[in-house]
């Protein structure tokens, strides 16, 4: 089954969703905002991905972080700020199988097989 995981009102979502759907995918969507996401997930993707690949940096709740919480960034660090405020992962993270990707990327996608 293929499961992808991030927050309704966002545009790389909106474009992983046009993706799955023209191409076939079924696919259950989990939504941050909602269900949350729990240390153990964050700990496995970490692991697979690396943890600077699923922290959103780029995104406003990231940057209007104090200081002090964005400094000296560590694994342990990265995925609490995560928990706290699932915004700051990187959206969508796709998990199907043994494929696990973050962020949107077509050529990843169909790479992976999915549709």
């Amino acid at each position: 089954m293929t499961t992808l995981y991030g927050i309704r009102n966002c545009d790389t979502m909106k474009k992983a969703w046009s993706w799955l759907d023209a191409h076939g995918v079924a696919y259950a969507f989990h939504d941050y905002k909602k269900a949350g996401i729990d240390r153990a997930t964050l700990e496995r993707w970490s692991d697979a991905l690396g943890w600077e690949a699923l922290l959103n940096r780029a995104g406003t709740t990231f940057r209007k972080l104090p200081e002090a919480d964005k400094a000296d960034l560590t694994r342990d660090k990265a995925i609490d700020l995560m928990i706290a405020q699932p915004s700051m992962i990187k959206r969508p993270v796709l998990e199907s199988g043994d494929t696990l990707l973050a962020g949107f990327k077509p050529e990843a996608y169909a790479a992976a097989a999915l549709g």
